[in-house]
C-alpha cells in the first residue's frame, strides 16, 4: 500500500497584546492542527514576518504601539497574506474599517476555538478564490491585449456556447494546454474553422 505523506499544517501568525488570550488561543489552534507563531505586539510580528511568511494572520484590532488596523495596511502592501481581526468591540465603524483594510474575517472576543477555526478556514478559502480571480483576470487581460484573434475567439465561444468571458477564455486556454500549443494558435484555428463553416453554410 502506498504511503501518503500527511499535509503540511497551515502556518498561522497570531498577534494579540493580551498574553492570556495569546496563550489560550495558541494552544487551542495548535491542537486544531495549525502551526502557530504567537506574538504580543505588531513590532514582534514584523520580525517574525521578515523570516517566514504565514498562510494567514489573526490579529487584534487595538494594541499598544502599532494597532492591528495600522499594520493591516502594511500587510496588504508587502505581501498577499490573508488576515482576520480579533476584537473586543463590535462597533459598526470598526467593522467597516476592518473591511476597508482588506480583512477577510472579524471575530468578536471572547472567542473560542470552535468559533475561530471556521472563520480562519473561510478566510483561507476566500483568499484562494481571490488569488485565482486575480491571476485568471490578469492572464485574460494580457491575452486579450496581445492577440486580436484570442479576443475574437473568446467572443465566438461566448456566443456559440453561451459562456461568460472568463468561462470562454478558460475553455480556450484548457484546449491550448491539452494540445500543448499557444493559445493564439488555437484561437486562429477556431476562427478559421468558424469562417469555413460560415462559407459552407452560405453555399448550401
Amino acid at each position: 500500500m502506498e504511503h501518503v505523506q500527511p499535509a503540511q499544517p497551515r502556518k498561522l501568525l497570531l498577534v494579540d497584546d493580551d498574553r492570556l488570550v495569546l496563550a489560550t488561543l495558541s494552544r487551542g489552534l495548535e491542537q486544531a492542527g495549525y502551526a502557530v507563531q504567537a506574538c504580543d505586539s505588531v513590532e514582534e510580528a514584523r520580525r517574525v514576518l521578515s523570516i517566514e511568511m504565514p498562510d494567514i494572520v489573526v490579529l487584534d484590532v487595538r494594541m499598544p504601539g502599532t494597532s492591528g488596523l495600522e499594520w493591516a495596511r502594511e500587510l496588504r502592501n508587502i505581501a498577499d497574506i490573508p488576515f482576520i481581526f480579533l476584537s473586543a468591540y463590535s462597533e459598526v465603524d470598526v467593522v467597516l474599517q476592518a473591511a476597508q483594510h482588506g480583512a477577510l474575517g472579524y471575530v468578536v472576543k471572547p472567542v473560542d476555538i470552535p468559533q475561530l477555526v471556521p472563520a480562519i478556514e473561510a478566510a483561507l478559502a476566500r483568499a484562494a478564490d481571490l488569488r485565482e480571480l486575480r491571476e485568471t483576470g490578469g492572464q485574460l487581460q494580457t491575452a486579450l491585449n496581445e492577440s486580436r484573434e484570442v479576443s475574437m475567439a473568446v467572443g465566438l465561444l461566448m456566443e456559440r456556447r453561451r459562456l461568460d468571458r472568463r468561462q470562454a477564455f478558460d475553455a480556450l486556454r484548457t484546449t491550448a494546454r491539452t494540445q500543448r500549443r499557444k493559445i493564439g494558435e488555437v484561437a486562429q484555428e477556431l476562427l478559421a474553422a468558424a469562417e469555413l463553416l460560415n462559407i459552407t453554410s452560405k453555399s448550401h
